[in-house]
């Protein structure tokens, strides 16, 4: 369907993108989108990659996978990710987000794929003018991302940890994702998020922002996480190798077979 002068992913289940849309693809820090950049790079070339600093962020079209790519990085926490988001919402027609977090639900551990079926921000607490986790001004605290985008993301997941299995084999898992502006690294705060919020599968601090712009605007998203660590103590240990060895070529191959799948 095109309506505004743009293509936008609606349609029955099971049917393609629509020629012609663009679609975003965001993570927080550069290196959680390197080895997507260094594959755009090499398979559409140098002269095909078109860049754009907007507002200090800068944007890199292209082609990935058959479809007309956005890439862009939002930068870290809830502000950055949703200025970033409210300009992909005027250029783009769906957005995908990628990037690490800290594993929360029974047994999603280190190496896993979590994909967000809804996000909610942890730390938006405006009682008594509305409930704990809900939006004051629009009354909505869990943002449910796109069922198609979403499910095409499930199953690039399953792919990616089907062919990276070693030693323990990772697992994709599907739920809540929770966000806010603050690193979650010990086992008290952890303890505290699972007793809050029981359901949720993990913690990170741009997703739910991101899905709230989105959401507002019409724009379809989707957000798949690679966890890096349990939320305590052991959150810091060795991240950035943690980021260049898993994260970068998880978000690559996610990236890449969902898009596949669209």
């Amino acid at each position: 369907m095109v309506a505004g002068g743009k293509a936008y992913l609606r349609g029955p289940p099971g049917g393609r993108v629509v020629s012609g849309a663009v679609i975003a693809v965001v993570a927080a820090m550069r290196e959680e989108l390197a080895a997507l950049l260094a594959a755009a790079h090499e398979s559409a070339g140098p002269d095909r990659v078109e860049s754009e600093t907007v507002l200090g962020r800068h944007l890199l079209r292209t082609r990935v996978a058959g479809h007309d790519v956005l890439l862009t990085r939002s930068g870290i926490g809830k502000v950055a990710a949703a200025a970033t988001a409210a300009l992909l919402c005027e250029r783009v027609d769906a957005v995908l987000m990628v990037g690490t977090a800290g594993g929360l639900g029974a047994g999603v551990e280190p190496g896993d794929v979590v994909v967000a079926r809804e996000l909610l921000q942890h730390d938006v607490d405006a009682r008594p003018l509305a409930p704990r986790w809900v939006m004051p001004d629009t009354g909505a605290g869990r943002f449910a991302a796109d069922a198609r985008l979403t499910g095409a993301l499930e199953a690039a997941a399953d792919d990616v940890v089907a062919r990276r299995a070693s030693g323990r084999a990772p697992r994709r898992h599907s739920g809540l994702v929770i966000s806010g502006d603050v690193f979650v690294g010990t086992a008290e705060a952890s303890a505290r998020l699972r007793a809050d919020l029981p359901d949720a599968l993990a913690v990170e601090m741009e997703g739910a922002a991101l899905a709230q712009v989105c959401a507002g605007a019409g724009v379809p998203f989707a957000v798949a996480r690679t966890v890096s660590d349990r939320a305590d103590a052991d959150a810091h240990t060795d991240f950035g190798r943690f980021l260049h060895d898993v994260a970068a070529p998880y978000a690559h191959d996610l990236v890449l077979a969902a898009l596949g799948r669209l």
